[in-house]
């Protein structure tokens, strides 16, 4: 017993008066299926190893400890990893030496079986200590993970936005329920202190980045978490979700458009540092940590591009991609390993769903600038699925053209890749007249920019007008059915949330799932057929035009005036 007390001291504080400890964080999130590279040779999980087994090393070699960690949301995204539940990602992440990941609303775009299956693959846990068993307390994935770094004992919390109840497929998420994340860290910190008693805590989160903690219609992020918790209940955020590169310009204000190379101080909120690696595997975030005496110091913080490049035009005219910084080689283990999947994902890619007589039209500088011909054919095959009246989607959700000739099940998922569900709702004349309010005038230039099918309007920049819909002018009393997807219907881009409506229903089909059945079923596609036509955005010049005889229609004809006076009067004389 006397031995015991003795001990105890020891027990509740592991490390040594006066000796520094170090340690680094290798971070990434929002990987979204991009474990090979693109077009021009950027990112990729090959390059990713070479440069985390490069920091590793170098971190080793300074007397500190790494930890390599990821913010979720490794699903959906890229044709090849979707096909194969991301199993690519995964084993890759293996070979990296990934320690954790959160899991992120994207783990749950299919069922939670697919979701099972990839915790097996993995051979690091996945985290999330908010998200509950619906109707029960029992956590359903591992709400922490610990690690000894050169005699240091660190904690990992995972969490997950709630937004993922409103974002998510509603099947895939039936079962679950998840829980305010400031209350959930504030139980799993008493948790840890009382069981493992670790040195730092890390909150590895899913739940996006927001300056200021200005969130919009976006749930709570990391700055409002670490305000909201007593100082000292946490050291660090690593973060995901906003898909941000997180330096901060000045308190509150991080740099917009962030480029490669370029200092990186991340955010501090209430004493915790947040950070945040952008997207895609495109950086590498490295903070560097000693702690001492009982108290943490981040040392130096670094993105490191991962074979980033820019386009230069040479004298002769033509034009080049170079890398920002050295070029990485790709790891001959990691080519081994993913060189298979890219093979076997191409044979069920590469299949012919249809064809077409010329461009269907989904550049970013078109798609959100004006209606197109592709966003005809998307929301023809919504309200078809849906035997709506008429559909409108947000612009940035179409990513790629269609070219002329054979269409692949490749090119559809190019086209839309983010694995949103077709659904509708029916609105009284009305409501839907304050609907179009919004979302016809939403500006060019932004991903909500609103694409239409089977309606016709004049928007103003305030309201609209001259609304009909398959050719008949709205009546505010009558029912219409209108086709969208869930992104938007869940106040994505801006556009009003319809997902509680009485009227709301889930079709339960993936967006191109949908567009590759109608495709199959009008080959071959003549874009003749699919002209847009029918909404009008009034230039300020129009507006005023407008407005000056709207004013000129209003004005009294003083003679009517008169007589309107005098002719009662006569009539009772």
């Amino acid at each position: 017993m006397a031995l015991l007390m003795l001990l105890l001291p020891m027990l509740a504080q592991a490390w040594q008066t006066d000796r520094s400890y170090r340690f680094s964080i290798l971070h990434t999130n929002d990987h979204h299926g991009r474990y090979w590279t693109n077009a021009q040779g950027e990112y990729g999980l090959a390059a990713q190893k070479t440069l985390m087994d490069q920091q590793r090393y170098d971190v080793q070699a300074k007397g500190g400890g790494a930890l390599i960690l990821s913010a979720g949301d490794v699903n959906t995204g890229v044709p090849e990893s979707d096909m194969l539940d991301a199993e690519p990602d995964i084993r890759g992440m293996n070979l990296v030496g990934y320690d954790a990941m959160a899991l992120g609303n994207h783990e749950f775009d299919k069922p939670l079986s697919v979701l099972q299956k990839q915790q097996k693959w993995a051979k690091f846990p996945f985290l999330s200590a908010n998200i509950y068993q619906k109707g029960t307390d029992k956590r359903l994935f591992k709400p922490w993970a610990t690690f000894n770094r050169m005699g240091l004992k660190i904690a990992v919390i995972g969490l997950t936005t709630t937004d993922t109840l409103r974002i998510a497929n509603p099947e895939n998420i039936a079962t679950i329920d998840i829980r305010d994340p400031v209350q959930e860290t504030e139980k799993v910190v008493a948790e840890l202190r009382a069981t493992e008693k670790p040195d730092v805590i890390i909150a590895l989160t899913h739940m996006g980045h927001y300056d200021d903690g200005q969130h919009g219609s976006n749930a709570p992020g990391d700055v409002e978490l670490a305000r909201s918790l007593p100082p000292g209940t946490i050291n660090v955020i690593v973060g995901g979700h906003s898909q941000d590169a997180v330096c901060m310009a000045k308190e509150n204000v991080s740099v917009k458009d962030y480029q490669p190379g370029q200092p990186c101080q991340p955010d501090r909120q209430n004493g915790v540092w947040i950070m945040q690696a952008k997207e895609w595997g495109k950086f590498v975030g490295r903070g560097d940590f000693t702690f001492r005496n009982g108290e943490l110091t981040l040392d130096s913080y670094q993105l490191i591009p991962v074979n980033l490049k820019h386009k230069v035009k040479n004298l002769d005219g033509s034009e080049s991609w170079l890398t920002w910084q050295e070029e990485i080689p790709k790891n001959s283990a990691m080519m081994k390993l993913l060189t298979p999947y890219q093979l076997r994902a191409g044979k069920k890619l590469d299949v012919n769903v249809g064809s077409s007589d010329g461009v269907f039209v989904g550049e970013r500088d078109k798609v959100r600038f004006e209606q197109t011909n592709l966003g005809q054919l998307i929301l023809r095959a919504q309200m078809a699925a849906t035997k709506a009246d008429f559909a409108v989607m947000s612009g940035g959700g179409i990513r790629a053209s269609l070219d002329k000739g054979n269409l692949s099940w490749r090119d559809l998922l190019q086209v839309q890749p983010f694995g949103n569900q077709v659904v509708s709702v029916t609105l009284t004349g009305n409501e839907l007249l304050n609907y179009l309010a919004t979302v016809a005038n939403i500006k060019v230039d932004s991903g909500g920019f609103a694409q239409f099918t089977n309606i016709s309007l004049v928007a103003d920049g305030k309201g609209v007008s001259e609304v009909k819909i398959d050719g008949a002018a709205l009546q505010k009393d009558k029912t219409y059915r209108m086709a969208t997807n869930s992104f938007n219907a869940s106040g994505g881009d801006g556009y009003p949330v319809i997902e509680n409506h009485a009227g709301f229903s889930n079709s339960g089909l993936r967006d191109a799932d949908v567009l590759r059945e109608f495709v199959s079923q009008h080959s071959p596609l003549k874009v003749d057929d699919f002209v847009p036509t029918g909404i009008v955005h009034l230039t300020e010049a129009q507006i005023e035009q407008r407005n000056k005889a709207q004013e000129k229609e209003r004005k009294p004809s003083y003679p009517q005036m008169i007589l309107a006076w005098i002719w009662p009067r006569a009539a009772q004389h």
